[in-house]
């Protein structure tokens, strides 16, 4: 098993590398420049700003796997308690030489997986038990080597962090406009008065670039995700079939047990809508279905693979 700090085995994806550099480039300038908006419109604040800012990213940093593990109810299990599971986990971290991550389950009809995680050594692997239910042994296999090339290539954590930035301003605006308005005074009514105009439209804005950053690099690092996993397993068919079962399971699924998924999609190994007109169809976080497949496909020819 791979050392702490070593290389895996999955394929280098330069392109990924340098969407996930500049999209935190841009994510921390934004950040910056959020920061300093507030402390400009609420100079009487700015120590409390500071303080909040600097406590809500480090604890999203270290916390934000279990953060993510738990709103999507990931329960560690032992290789006692879910053998099949835990051999596929295994078996991939055995081909991909990395250390092994901890093994969840999520109960819920909706079948997917995803992964969490700052580090190889912190990550965590989970699977729905719908997902567990529906697919043979390969396709499984086929789905964990894909969300463990997201550890493997950190970007898990790069979107962990960067999608948290829009709820971060949300947060801060709250405790800013809080803070900022305690007092009551002639010069503080006139400063009110500005950030009530300015901060909310700051915030929109952070939102939605930030929204649109992440979004561009989840598609992509999905793609890649899908190429590595094929060329780490030699069965680009097998991740296929996983892909093409779990999408079109999807339309049996309850619409609440969906509602409750969608929120997560950036993490499922495939979206979870709760209608055909969602909005999320338009700005969703993975390709689509033919685009993913489109590339199995052409792996599968370069592999020579069934």
């Amino acid at each position: 098993m791979a050392g702490k700090g070593s290389r895996s085995r999955y394929v280098p994806d330069r392109g990924l590398t340098t969407r996930m550099v500049t999209t935190m480039f841009l994510i921390g300038l934004l950040y910056v420049v959020f920061v300093g908006v507030l402390l400009a419109t609420l100079r009487d604040s700015w120590l409390l700003i500071l303080v909040i800012a600097g406590a809500v990213f480090i604890a999203q940093f270290w916390f934000s796997d279990r953060i993510a593990a738990f709103s999507m109810g990931a329960r560690e299990v032992t290789p006692e308690q879910q053998p099949e599971l835990h051999g596929a986990v295994d078996r991939i971290c055995a081909l991909a030489d990395m250390p092994k991550p901890r093994v969840a389950v999520a109960e819920s009809d909706v079948p997917n997986a995803f992964a969490t995680g700052r580090s190889q050594e912190t990550a965590l692997v989970c699977a729905t038990t719908g997902l567990l239910r529906r697919l043979e042994p390969q396709e499984l296999e086929g789905v964990l080597a894909h969300e463990l090339s997201h550890v493997a290539h950190r970007d898990v954590a790069v979107m962990t962090i960067a999608s948290f930035l829009g709820v971060l301003a949300g947060a801060m605006t709250r405790v800013a406009l809080w803070g900022g308005f305690g007092r009551p005074g002639s010069s503080r009514d006139g400063n009110t008065a500005i950030a009530m105009l300015v901060i909310p439209l700051v915030s929109a804005v952070v939102y939605v670039i930030s929204f649109l950053l992440t979004r561009l690099l989840s598609r992509y690092r999905e793609l890649s995700a899908d190429r590595a996993a094929a060329l780490l397993t030699g069965r680009p068919s097998a991740l296929a079939s996983a892909l093409t079962k779990v999408t079109g399971e999807m339309a049996r699924i309850p619409t609440r047990d969906l509602r409750k998924a969608e929120p997560f999609n950036a993490f499922w190994f495939a979206p979870a809508f709760s209608s055909k007109e969602s909005l999320s169809r338009l700005l969703s976080s993975h390709p689509t279905l033919e685009q993913r497949l489109d590339q199995l496909g052409r792996i599968s020819s370069q592999l020579g693979s069934p």
